[in-house]
């Protein structure tokens, strides 16, 4: 008996139907009617710049491509993601340190350790990430960490047909107990 119940919640994790909450150490089931999978809902193929690149290459990128972030990758061939820089990054380590933006480096200020989603990955494990890490996008990649595209809060506001979703991510995302 034991043995069906340990393969039954197996499965159910492998499906994505029930998830753990690591931070609260339970589990809970997804809701079906959002088992939408982080490729569904994704930007594909983001802008990214590599660690080399100054942190005004990166500004540009953002205005030029509308994003708030981008992804930071070792090289164009691999793509793999190394980093992160966000418009709030350049904001607080560049414009309010008095730091040149034009001979920064992108590695003196992105986030080392992304916190990502697979692309494979039930939408839902990408928005509990986004929720207790309190993110505002999050990086999609493959099993080598090749970026493949990147999920932000307006994705799943216009791509997810739930505005409850909606509202109760952006509200755990903008909570005031920050990290």
């Amino acid at each position: 008996m034991l043995y069906v119940i340990v393969v039954t919640l197996v499965f159910l994790l492998s499906i994505g139907v029930l998830l753990y909450n690591q931070k609260h150490k339970k589990f809970r089931f997804a809701e079906v009617s959002f088992m939408k999978t982080c490729n569904e809902v994704m930007t594909k193929t983001p802008v990214c710049c590599l660690p080399n690149d100054t942190v005004a290459k990166a500004a540009e990128l953002m205005k030029s491509g509308n994003v708030g972030s981008i992804p930071v990758i070792d090289n164009e061939q691999t793509r793999k993601l190394v980093g992160i820089v966000t418009d709030r990054d350049l904001a607080l380590m560049i414009v309010a340190e008095g730091r040149d933006a034009k001979s920064t480096k992108v590695d003196a200020v992105m986030t080392r350790k992304v916190v990502a989603c697979h692309a494979d990955d039930v939408l839902q494990k990408a928005l509990d990430a986004m929720s207790e890490h309190q993110l505002r996008r999050i990086p999609v990649v493959d099993n080598d960490n090749k970026i493949l595209g990147i999920i932000a809060q307006a994705d799943v506001a216009t791509r997810v047909n739930q505005p409850e979703k909606t509202a109760t991510m952006v509200k755990e995302i903008s909570r005031s107990d920050a990290k």
